[in-house]
């Protein structure tokens, strides 16, 4: 059975948001049977940066999308969440 990796765009609430410290956060925010696939920054506008954040989770999970987005924004340092890819993976 194959796998599915979802890409979020987080926005920090401001500049001086430590990024390491977020990823920490988010990670534990995952439910059991997510795990982070990877990492990305993506410059923003004035110093501001975004973090990508891709989560691979298994293919037969359904609605997870938007539970992942409502964790994500439950954060204090996160002012917004964006779904910007689904795909599908093999391993």
């Amino acid at each position: 059975m194959g796998s599915v990796v979802i890409t979020y765009k987080i926005f920090p609430t401001d500049i001086n948001v430590n990024f390491e410290e977020l990823k920490k956060k988010i990670e534990a925010s995952l439910p059991e049977f997510a795990a982070v696939y990877g990492y990305g920054e993506e410059p923003i506008a004035f110093g501001l940066k975004a973090l990508l954040c891709a989560v691979q989770i298994p293919e037969d999970k359904t609605g997870v999308l938007e539970e992942l987005e409502k964790k994500f924004e439950q954060i204090t340092e996160i002012s917004q969440v964006q779904t910007v890819m689904v795909r599908r993976i093999s391993r």
